[in-house]
């Protein structure tokens, strides 16, 4: 349903020989084409959620690290070849570029299951095989940004140019690190621009990696510069940076809120994927066991930690204590530990602090009045494990059915007519994604046209074909990542005109 690939599926990297990756990565920042140590010297740790240890240290880029990547960048695109080269060969080196991560596929996940704690099954046929396609699905668009005649009234000719916005200043999350580093650089690289990228401080190594492919591949110095750190200052330096022309960033709304107004001071375009608070409607169905099997995984995909996860699970009255009941069977058959393990199903959470939150939430479903069906503990005593959490009687004032937990916790509310689903559906600041599963065509149609949310999944959950745009309303962000909607935030759009002399024969 992920829309994944079946291909790379070998067994790697026993769990025991999973740090032995760590010799690929390097440790340092990504700045002109060379990796380079950070000015102040410093360094941070990475940290393995399945045993809270630090395995590995990374420098720490800092403002002035960041001033030192937009120059590169900004000579890049000024001076250097990339912007000026034609479409058709910036687009091999962004196929080259695909080709190096599917040569180090198997690395490629392990260093990401190491880093995020999801499956190394997950990260091989979902993180790194659709972040192979993605580049490969912008690579072709490279030659196709194509411009307009205009017809205009009087003796001129009209056109527009489409080019590249210029420096580009990207930040992506933990939750997804290779795959949403492709969803900001695949489109900037093939309309022509320069990229400073600051990857999630809890996952920054398959970023330097794919960084070190990408010279590798021939992408000219400075196009592609990567900067691990933090954000209150390197995150916080990029986005104010006078000489980036554009920002793009996925992750919470509260960091959304301060990178526009930080991108308001130069009026720079920026465009923001931020949290979720999804709401699924189960309709009245024939087939309960394939609703629950679909809205468990539109919740427990990744550990619950999706933006798009199916947090809001309105089941229609009818089937409502069938469906809890199934739910919580469900949750508690899933299998959680080591995701080296072949078996295993749920990692680890992301961190400590996340862990925590996540527990937070929990608790505060008890103390509300939630019905607890499975799980509400962490799993064993060491690593950041949470069980498989499953509230029904939740109620929409809730905590647990307003803020965005992103974790393994499927939060189940009743409801019984069409207008009172939709009205309790639409009353979420959040508008990112929804679902819908139901054998009525009819009220399908009324509720796809109705709920407001980026994107309205039918029968199925967490589908993301390159080619579809991806994006929020309300508090879920502006701008679309993902098809051809993507391009037009790395373009501008030029208007020529031109004089005629004399009779023309078509005026």
């Amino acid at each position: 349903m992920f829309g994944l690939s079946d291909a790379h599926h070998t067994e790697i990297g026993a769990k025991k020989d999973a740090l032995e990756v760590l010799k690929h990565v390097p440790n340092q920042l990504l700045i002109n084409g060379k990796f380079v140590d950070a000015k102040s010297g410093k360094t941070f740790a990475v940290y393995d959620p399945r045993t809270e240890e630090e395995i590995f240290r990374i420098a720490e880029a800092d403002a002035a690290d960041v001033d030192d990547a937009v120059a590169a960048a900004r000579e890049a695109f000024d001076h250097g070849p990339w912007p000026r080269m034609s479409g058709r060969a910036r687009g091999r080196i962004i196929y080259k570029l695909a080709d190096l991560i599917e040569r180090d596929l198997d690395m490629l996940a392990t260093v990401e299951s190491l880093d995020n704690g999801k499956p190394l099954s997950v990260a091989k046929a979902a993180d790194i095989t659709l972040t192979i396609d993605h580049l490969r699905y912008f690579a072709g668009w490279a030659d196709k940004l194509e411009g307009k005649t205009i017809p205009t009234d009087g003796n001129h000719f009209a056109y527009t140019l489409v080019e590249p916005k210029g420096v580009v200043g990207q930040i992506v999350p933990w939750n997804f690190p290779a795959l949403m580093m492709a969803w900001k650089i695949a489109p900037a690289l093939a309309c022509g621009n320069a990229i400073v990228l600051k990857p999630a401080e809890q996952t920054p190594m398959s970023a330097l990696i794919i960084g070190k492919l990408a010279l590798e591949a021939g992408l000219p110095p400075g196009v592609l510069n990567i900067l691990p750190g933090f954000g209150p200052t390197a995150g916080a330096r990029l986005t104010s940076h006078p000489a980036v022309d554009k920002v793009a960033f996925t992750g919470s709304t509260e960091v959304g809120r301060i990178i526009m107004k930080s991108c308001a001071e130069h009026i720079k375009d920026v465009t923001l994927e931020l949290g979720g608070k999804s709401a699924m409607i189960i309709g009245p169905t024939k087939d309960i066991d394939n609703a629950v099997d679909i809205a468990h995984f539109a919740l427990f995909f990744n550990q619950g930690q999706v933006c798009t996860a199916a947090s809001r699970l309105f089941v229609h009255e009818s089937v409502y204590d069938e469906f809890c009941a199934k739910a919580a069977e469900y949750a508690r058959k899933r299998k959680v530990g080591d995701p080296f393990e072949a078996e295993t199903e749920q990692g680890p959470q992301i961190d400590n602090e996340q862990f925590e939150k996540i527990l937070g939430y929990i608790e505060s479903g008890k103390e509300q009045g939630a019905r607890l069906l499975t799980g509400g503990a962490r799993v064993g005593k060491k690593g950041f494990y949470i069980q498989p959490t499953v509230f029904a009687d939740v109620k929409d004032e809730m905590k647990i059915a307003r803020e965005e937990i992103f974790g393994p916790v499927q939060s189940i509310l009743k409801w019984s007519t069409t207008e009172e689903v939709l009205r309790r559906a639409n009353a979420s600041e959040y508008g990112l994604a929804a679902g819908i599963v139901c054998d009525d065509i009819h009220l399908v149609n009324t509720l796809s046209r109705g709920l407001r949310a980026g994107t309205i999944w039918v029968n199925t959950y967490h589908v993301y074909d390159h080619g579809v745009p991806f994006g929020g309303y309300k508090m879920s962000g502006v701008g679309r990542d993902k098809g051809s909607a993507a391009l037009a935030h790395y373009t501008n759009t030029k208007a020529v005109v031109h004089k005629l002399e004399g009779e023309q024969a078509w005026l």
